[in-house]
């Protein structure tokens, strides 16, 4: 009988970067080299990816290196490795955040890339918790799983570039689309860039309001058009 799914940790906020989930894939062009990929799981923002021939824990830091810099959060772990260390080392989800509270709770797989001393050390170096999902349960990495999955549909020629330095580029291309343009489902049909730069509310309470508007305007016209007839048909 399979576990139930660990929830997260109630210190962890939903809310942008506060819960990151990562993972890597393949793509069949360039089946050697392994795809890493970063996505704030509140959001669905895409935040980076790193294409690499190795899938170690280096490329972990890697990419987290380039997404703690993209999302502005290097000072703020810089301030934090400043601080007096807590006694909970290396960071565990259910870390005392009266001591220390976490700049992130990170979600992942149980891949040795993402479990090894390395990464651990590094995540404990950036003040980030890990949260790993069940082993044999891709369905606890659902939000990225679904990221690749849109990707690689949505996206077929990225499956045929046999070039990782064109791969590389292309997915820049793919993930500025993914993030600004595509309407995604799970966050009111807004974009991932909309929802992480606070837009997401107001463009989804505009919307209601619009639809309740042309709601209003189209009873009215067919209350009108109604009276129209009435007045029209013989007596």
């Amino acid at each position: 009988m399979r576990s139930e799914r660990r929830p997260f940790p109630e210190w962890a906020d939903y809310k942008r970067n506060s819960i990151w989930i990562y993972d890597c894939t393949h793509f069949a062009g360039c089946p050697k080299h392994a795809v890493f990929a970063v996505m704030d799981l509140v959001t669905r923002k895409w935040i980076t990816e790193l294409v690499s021939i190795e899938e170690t824990s280096t490329q972990v830091q890697v990419v987290f290196m380039d997404a703690l810099e993209i999302e502005g959060l290097l000072e703020l772990i810089e301030a934090r490795q400043d601080a007096p260390p807590a006694d909970t080392s290396p960071f565990a989800a259910d870390v005392d955040v009266d001591v220390l509270p976490p700049v992130l709770l990170v979600v992942s797989d149980n891949g040795p890339q993402m479990t090894s001393c390395s990464t651990r050390e590094f995540m404990a170096m950036c003040a980030i918790a890990q949260h790993f999902g069940r082993p044999g349960t891709p369905t606890d990495q659902a939000w990225i799983e679904s990221l690749f999955g849109h990707v690689k549909a949505e996206w077929p020629h990225l499956d045929r570039i046999r070039d990782p330095e064109v791969l590389r580029a292309e997915l820049a291309v793919v993930r500025n689309e993914y993030n600004t343009v595509r309407l995604h489902a799970s966050i009111g049909y807004v974009t991932p860039d909309d929802e992480h730069e606070g837009r997401g509310e107001k463009i989804r309470a505009a919307r209601k309001r619009g639809l309740r508007h042309a709601r209003w305007a189209r009873i009215a016209y067919h209350r009108i058009q109604q009276a129209k007839a009435n007045r029209r048909s013989p007596r």
